[in-house]
């Protein structure tokens, strides 16, 4: 695991030197605090911080094949190298370290970019061709590890963090008001946009490779056609799942350092416990915290798991300094992010780093076996589909608009009268349903919007390339391309490696994913019942009913608490002059969200939450880069528009320069 950096210009006669790219290392050292490798000469630099898992002594990169002609940096780990290597070497490779790394680079002599096809696992990687002058940039299939780029004056820019990217084109820091918009939309920014109008994410599955000045940017993998495969039984449907997941976990115990598992006590993180026990000849370390407040500890579920493997479990009750916390938190998060369950992620790696270098997570399991509630409120809600769509429509034209704002169940009865996708993109959506109870956008700021492109066609696109027909199958489609992307995987990268940890995801190896996809649906919801079968593998490995039959919490924490209390003081900040002039939003807006939190003690906690992580991000990250006088003028903010997701359009993705 590492983190990785680099620069490329069109001409060998440049600028571009090793203490420029060891400058863009430096910003992420945290990601590999074990090592630093550098590789410039002829126009071109590359270089990574490096976190010693396989071969610690002689993995040193940049790796380079036998007549140093490609040299690669890489991020992430590649579980089927072990089966690769000997295949190469039969065909003549020579290999001169143990590492996964080398494997790509003569694959990449094979196969040239289409080697990533061939890869099994989790990956950031950024190949150079001398002999071509091209480079070569590669992110895995279900965005795990992250990448950006930019290209400006000729030059391409490229690295794990944007700030990396900052840090040597300060320039490059143009604030993207169509981030901002979605952020606001959904609390995060989906790719392939940032929020810098000159920066972008190589989204997941993509490759992007530059050679004389140009950029190609293309898909080489998607998600698979739903829906195609109906088992006879349920036995075969669980025979089928529990030998994928269990290979799948098997190969990531793959390690020179010490290994072990975060441990929530519900399905997913049970199951992969459950299975990494069988794995392993020695007891599985364990990790989870709590908090004193009971409604959100869920330590005492993950405890009768960890007692049930005999797992070495580590357990830690917070009392956390939410304050501090805070604010390191959005001094090192590049783009506004609003998953409050950022929190407990960076406090579990923490502990976890303590005791071990490589932790296997239950991430994806929502995404790939429908468990999120919102799958089932929405099942539910399509009852209202036999409404004719001329009567929906009426009401939302011309009764809505004269209905009180304060009217129990005002913003329900609009959410239900659209059609079923825009009910769901609706429901994700923070802005305009808070807008239609308490206007809280500035005009300046709301006339951004509508010259911009509306941030619910992010979402859209993806229901229109859907590979699936039944409506559950297209919910998954697009969580899995935009809310797993860029809230859940992000958050588990970002808070796991400021600890410089590595976290590997068992549920989101690509064969299990490709299985679980074209698995029937009703496999997956069975009337009330979300994640039916991977619930029914979990009792089949032993997890105890217990802890699988709950009320779902999700990683919980006592939010509304801390915001009434710890973070009070902290909040009067959305108030501050400072704030209210940037544009955004209009100040009475924000005072009737405040008052009614503070003193009506009304349910604005995610709300006011949103809002404060986006404060915070321009204090502690932007202003390191923009001067507050000149920070954002909505009169002339970028009109930056998202391509659409697919192949041919990202092959035209827009750059800057």
């Amino acid at each position: 695991m590492c983190g990785i950096a680099g620069v490329v210009s069109t001409t060998r006669e440049s600028n571009i030197t090793e203490a420029l790219v060891h400058h863009m290392c430096q910003q992420i050292v945290y990601r590999g605090p074990d090592d630093e490798g550098l590789y410039v000469a002829d126009g071109a630099g590359l270089g990574m911080r490096r976190l010693s898992i396989i071969d610690l002594s002689g993995g040193h990169q940049p790796v380079f094949n036998e007549d140093r002609s490609a040299w690669i940096v890489f991020n992430g780990e590649i579980y089927n190298f072990p089966e690769l290597r000997p295949q190469l070497e039969s065909r003549g490779h020579r290999f001169y370290t143990h590492t996964d790394t080398e494997v790509i680079v003569h694959l990449y002599e094979e196969m040239g970019a289409n080697c990533v096809q061939k890869l099994r696992g989790m990956f950031a990687l950024a190949i150079y061709d001398k002999t071509k002058r091209k480079l070569t940039l590669a992110r895995d299939r279900l965005g795990k590890k992250p990448l950006h780029y930019a290209l400006h004056n000729g030059t391409l820019y490229f690295a794990s963090e944007i700030k990396s990217i900052l840090a040597v084109a300060p320039e490059l820091a143009e604030v993207n008001s169509q981030a901002l918009l979605e952020y606001l939309y959904f609390g995060y920014v989906p790719d392939p946009i940032t929020a810098f109008t000159g920066i972008h994410k190589l989204p997941p599955g993509h490759l992007l490779e530059f050679q004389d000045g140009k950029i190609g940017v293309r898909q080489y993998w998607d998600l698979p056609a739903y829906d195609t495969y109906f088992p006879k039984s349920e036995e075969e449907c669980l025979e089928e799942l529990e030998r994928r997941l269990f290979e799948a976990t098997r190969i990531r115990l793959i390690s020179d350092v010490p290994l072990g598992a975060f441990l929530s006590g519900g399905v997913d993180s049970s199951t992969i416990v459950a299975l990494m026990a069988r794995a392993s000849s020695g007891p599985v370390k364990t990790f989870s915290i709590g908090f004193k407040h009971d409604d959100f500890n869920e330590a005492h579920y993950a405890r009768i798991v960890a007692q049930k493997f005999s797992t070495d479990h580590h357990e830690m009750i917070l009392e956390p300094d939410v304050v501090q916390t805070v604010e390191h938190l959005t001094s090192s998060l590049e783009e506004p992010f609003g998953d409050s369950s950022m929190l407990p992620t960076y406090y579990v790696s923490q502990m976890a780093r303590e005791h071990v270098t490589v932790a296997l997570s239950g991430d994806g399991g929502d995404e790939m076996f429908a468990g999120y509630t919102r799958y089932g409120i929405h099942a539910g809600y399509r009852i209202f589909e036999h409404i004719p769509g001329w009567a929906r429509g009426l009401f939302r034209n011309q009764i809505f608009p004269r209905l009180p704002r304060t009217m129990r169940g005002r913003a329900l009865a609009y959410n239900v009268s659209l059609p079923w996708q825009e009910r769901y993109i609706d429901q994700l959506s923070f802005v305009p349903g808070f807008e239609r109870k308490l206007p809280l956008l500035s005009d300046g700021f709301r006339d951004v919007l509508r010259r911009s492109d509306d941030p619910g066609n992010a979402l859209r696109r993806y229901f229109t390339h859907s590979p699936a027909r039944d409506p559950l199958s297209q919910l998954l489609y697009v969580d899995a391309k935009t809310y797993m992307v860029g809230d859940i995987l992000t958050k588990v990268d970002r808070m796991s490696m400021l600890n410089s940890l590595e976290v590997r995801v068992p549920i989101l190896d690509h064969e299990v994913v490709e299985w679980a996809a074209g698995l029937s649906s009703a496999w997956k919801m069975r009337g009330r019942q979300q994640k039916y079968i991977l619930l029914k593998l979990a009792e089949r490995v032993g997890v105890p009913r217990e802890a699988l039959y709950r009320k779902k919490q999700g990683f919980a924490l006592p939010l509304n608490h801390w915001m009434h209390h710890e973070l009070k003081d902290m909040l009067t900040i959305l108030l501050e002059p400072r704030t209210l002039d940037r544009g955004y939003f209009a100040a009475a807006g924000v005072r009737k969200l405040m008052d009614d939190h503070l003193v009506r003690h009304r349910g604005n906690t995610a709300r006011i939450w949103r809002l404060l992580m986006f404060e915070l991000w321009h204090r502690n990250f932007l202003e390191r880069f923009i001067k507050p006088a000149g920070l954002f003028s909505l009169s002339v903010v970028a009109d930056s528009r998202r391509q659409a997701p697919d192949s041919a359009a990202l092959a035209s993705a827009p750059v800057g320069g």
